[in-house]
């Protein structure tokens, strides 16, 4: 007799799985197959395995991997990072020498290669902190910022008078950007891509004495010009009062400012956070309030990431959880739900994956964080990160998107660190 219906693969348990040979001996009038007994592992540490119904499952469940600290640029935080679309640059930062109050600016970076997980470490460029950079496709723009002295165990931070560099990785050179037209400046700002321009914004600045001095915080910027190196003022009218600790993003075509916080006499002499926001275009150098009806309360040090449709805002000072989706053609937010989110927290990071809104780090009064989630505002939903294999919990670290993981380096845990992770998502 022919024995070509061997019995239906089974799971032994959770993990193993029995399958048996398509095809069997006949002895006896008995059909014996051969059965084979497989774990289930696809070796692919991003997965969950398992057996179920007679097979083995691999459910996507997200991993991290370490970023390498070999030739890594020594601990610090407030720096800034850029992805080229092969590499991400690590440049600047504050680097803790004594606690409290002792920290130095960091004038050097470094390149990290993920494919190698290999640095790459680079220098020349002005030594700067709490300013903001961006990549216009074959540079890095570094601005503003502070730079820190010292009076005994104690340092203040003193807004940089320096000029920006331009770095360009393939040549490994540095260029200074004209100081001619720029605003003032300043830290604590922002600065947006518009492929042809770097948009700067807001911020403050500390007037010295006596220390620590008073900060003075702005409603002014500038847009540069890399291909003519040159600087072209922004309309006052219309703009944002003055703030810092905002954000901003690039849609396209206008730059939108929301949230931040001000405090002293260009502000009214009064203090607080701020829940309001305009959009600039830079083609008719104008700005348009936005709508606050359904906004997210006022805030501070939170995140934003453009989807390609809408801005969404989440997190910040104090300890929030909340969050909105803001879409600029009806000019409309709507809440994103708080079930699921991650614990309210400050100065953590937010990436967008092209899908999803993926927060990590942070802190809160009291607590750093290593925990985070992914919302995808298309079903108004939040998953949890997984937390084994995750970095050390931090703060005022960066994250870039490669296009395939998140990679988080860098931060302050009261002195800082040079670790980091990469996060591949479900």
């Amino acid at each position: 007799m022919a024995c070509t219906t061997p019995p239906a693969a089974m799971c032994l348990d959770s993990a193993t799985l029995r399958t048996y040979s398509a095809v069997g001996a006949c002895s006896a009038g008995i059909c014996n197959y051969t059965q084979t007994d497989t774990v289930c592992n696809d070796s692919n540490a991003c997965t969950t395995d398992s057996c179920a119904s007679g097979a083995c499952v691999f459910i996507p469940a997200g991993c991290w991997a370490p970023v390498t600290t070999i030739s890594a640029p020594t601990a610090r935080f407030r720096h800034t990072a850029v992805w080229t679309g092969t590499e991400m640059i690590v440049w600047g930062g504050s680097v803790a020498v004594g606690y409290p109050g002792g920290e130095v600016v960091a004038a050097d970076g470094g390149r990290y290669n993920p494919l190698t997980d290999s640095w790459v470490s680079i220098g020349g460029g002005f030594g700067r902190a709490m300013h903001t950079a961006i990549w216009t496709g074959s540079e890095m723009i570094g601005w503003g910022g502070v730079y820190w002295w010292c009076v005994g165990s104690y340092c203040f931070p003193e807004e940089s008078s320096q000029p920006g560099d331009r770095y360009n990785p393939t040549t490994n050179t540095w260029a200074t950007i004209t100081t001619a037209g720029a605003p003032t400046g300043r830290t604590n700002h922002t600065a947006v891509w518009t492929g042809t321009e770097m948009i700067v914004w807001g911020g403050l600045y500390t007037n010295d004495f006596p220390p620590p001095g008073t900060e003075v915080y702005l409603a002014s910027g500038g847009r540069y010009n890399p291909s003519t190196n040159t600087w072209s003022a922004i309309s006052s009218a219309g703009a944002p009062s003055p703030r810092a600790f905002h954000t901003a993003v690039w849609t396209g075509t206008e730059m939108i400012v929301w949230g931040g916080y001000c405090r002293g006499v260009e502000c009214g002499g009064s203090w607080g956070v701020s829940g309001t926001g305009a959009r600039y275009d830079p083609v008719t150098n104008a700005w348009r309030v936005m709508a606050s009806t359904g906004a997210p309360s006022a805030r501070e040090q939170h995140t934003v990431v453009w989807t390609g449709s809408e801005m969404i805002v989440w997190g910040g000072e104090a300890s929030l959880n909340t969050g909105g989706q803001y879409d600029p053609v009806t000019d409309r937010w709507l809440p994103i739900t708080t079930s699921g989110a991650p614990l309210g927290r400050r100065d953590h990071t937010a990436v967008w994956t092209g899908s999803e809104m993926i927060v990590w780090g942070g802190r809160a009064t009291t607590s750093y964080f290593n925990t985070g989630g992914w919302y995808d505002p298309f079903v108004d939903v939040w998953e949890t990160v997984v937390i084994s294999g995750a970095p050390t919990a931090r703060a005022q670290h960066t994250a870039v998107w490669t296009g395939s993981e998140m990679i988080v380096w860098g931060g302050s845990y009261l002195y800082g660190g040079n670790t980091g992770g990469r996060y591949t998502p479900p």
